[in-house]
């Protein structure tokens, strides 16, 4: 009889803590928790339930990876807020707030070096913070004030929005684009959809995919897809499925988008996700709490999905994804 040390070169390890790189195949006995576990990599992509928040809200800007996220900003059951909090993976801790509270705001950007723009703040506003890991920094606004749109940044020096809408009239759609340097925000060219309640994914002002949304003035959801590419926006494969006010991660080529609703409101919100490769869009495991207005954070590979209406049950959930093909550690039962 073949032994297990024979197979794979080693014996059974038995460790107080489970290793922190282990390799696909490896299994260890855990002498803390005495349970025997092994590491695989994942068939399917799956969402599992992260620590909740401190404070329940939607419409809310995101920034960072899988275990060092912001959440910024957004709104609770009273209103406007303009609560900062700090994920380890594991759990929330409150930080310093924004200089304005507001909702419907873009962000983007690392856990030390994040960007938070825009938003309604009774009227809209063109307003732009910068965080340094500590404090935000009231920076130059907009050239157009606005709310509801969609964004990516690398960090705080790096970022691009677009779309959205510059007042409350839900005809009041903008396809508007801005770049940021560091410094000064700047109109380059327009999307081809002017459109609010939009998705925004990318990790540079170079490098962006908007997603869903609602066009003026219709009150359904949208599905087309834009890739910009530092210069001009490029209409690509529709999403699978309408919605706005959806959350998403990653890049132009590779991404993951999840939630959303269709119409507006609280009326058929979406648990569905989908995966982008640059080419298709491919509906993979839903959220496992249907919610729109939320935040994303991470890489289509490891990505959360934060807050998000109807509040309070979808605005305190962190939810963290795990792609296919990637690594998980099993713990081995006898049943």
């Amino acid at each position: 009889m073949t032994t297990y040390k024979e197979i794979r070169g080693s014996q059974i390890e038995a460790v107080a803590t489970d290793p922190s790189n282990p390799v696909e195949g490896q299994v260890w006995y855990n002498t803390t928790s005495n349970a025997l576990k092994g590491q695989a990599a994942t068939a399917a992509g799956a969402w599992a339930s992260g620590g909740n928040m401190n404070n329940a809200k939607a419409a809310l800007a995101a920034a960072g990876i899988y275990t060092a996220a912001l959440a910024v900003g957004g709104e609770d059951a009273s209103g406007l807020v303009a609560h900062n909090e700090s994920y380890n993976g594991s759990s929330w801790t409150e930080v310093n707030n924004l200089n304005a509270a507001r909702y419907g705001l873009a962000g983007g950007g690392t856990q030390t070096s994040a960007i938070a723009v825009g938003g309604a703040n009774y009227p809209f506003t063109g307003a732009t913070e910068t965080w340094n890991g500590s404090n935000w920094t009231e920076v130059n606004d907009l050239n157009t004030a606005r709310g509801d749109f969609g964004g990516a940044a690398t960090d705080s020096t790096n970022s691009i929005v677009y779309g959205g809408r510059s007042n409350p009239s839900s005809s009041n759609v903008v396809a508007d684009t801005e770049t940021w340097n560091g410094t000064n925000w700047t109109e380059v060219n327009n999307m081809n959809t002017a459109r609010k309640g939009l998705g925004g994914t990318g990790s540079s002002n170079t490098n962006a995919l908007a997603y869903g949304g609602r066009p003026a003035p219709a009150e359904t959801g949208s599905a087309v897809v834009e890739s910009w590419n530092g210069t001009n926006w490029t209409e690509v494969n529709d999403l699978n499925q309408l919605r706005s006010h959806l959350g998403g991660a990653g890049t132009n080529t590779l991404a993951l988008v999840f939630g959303g609703n269709d119409p507006g409101g609280s009326a058929n919100i979406r648990a569905n996700t989908e995966e982008w490769n640059g080419t298709n869009w491919t509906e993979t495991t839903d959220l496992s709490t249907a919610r729109y207005s939320l935040g994303g954070a991470g890489t289509q590979t490891n990505a959360l999905a934060i807050g998000g209406a109807p509040i309070p049950s979808g605005g305190v959930k962190t939810e963290e994804w795990t792609g296919a093909g990637s690594g998980v550690t099993r713990t081995f039962t006898d049943s």
